[in-house]
């Protein structure tokens, strides 16, 4: 072979090497671009699961506030209840005291 022949064989795997380098690389690059996708993905996922959680913790003491607020209306109703309960018990009582006192007396109770 003479020098020209090799040249241009030593041309052509040197350029075939600089291809497969080349691609290599881009590989390589490719995958280090997908791997920083991944990890600002996963990032994103991150804050919006915790600002999830943020929110549904909001909730829940508000939640929890009304709740509280309700327990202590409820309380107070039935309060007025029993107290209510205790007038009509005490009027019924007194009706029915002044009904038999209107009878000693000769009356007719309404």
């Amino acid at each position: 072979m003479d020098a020209a022949t090799l040249g241009a064989a030593g041309t052509i795997v040197v350029g075939l090497a600089a291809a497969g380098a080349a691609l290599i690389g881009h590989r390589g690059a490719n995958a280090a671009s997908q791997s920083g996708v991944v990890i600002s993905g996963y990032g994103g996922l991150v804050d919006q699961l915790q600002e999830e959680r943020d929110k549904a913790q909001t909730k829940l003491v508000e939640n929890e506030r009304l709740l509280a607020a309700a327990y202590a209306e409820l309380a107070h109703e039935r309060a007025n209840k029993a107290e209510l309960l205790g007038q009509i018990t005490a009027l019924t009582a007194e009706n029915e005291r002044l009904r038999d006192r209107i009878a000693e007396l000769g009356g007719q109770p309404t």
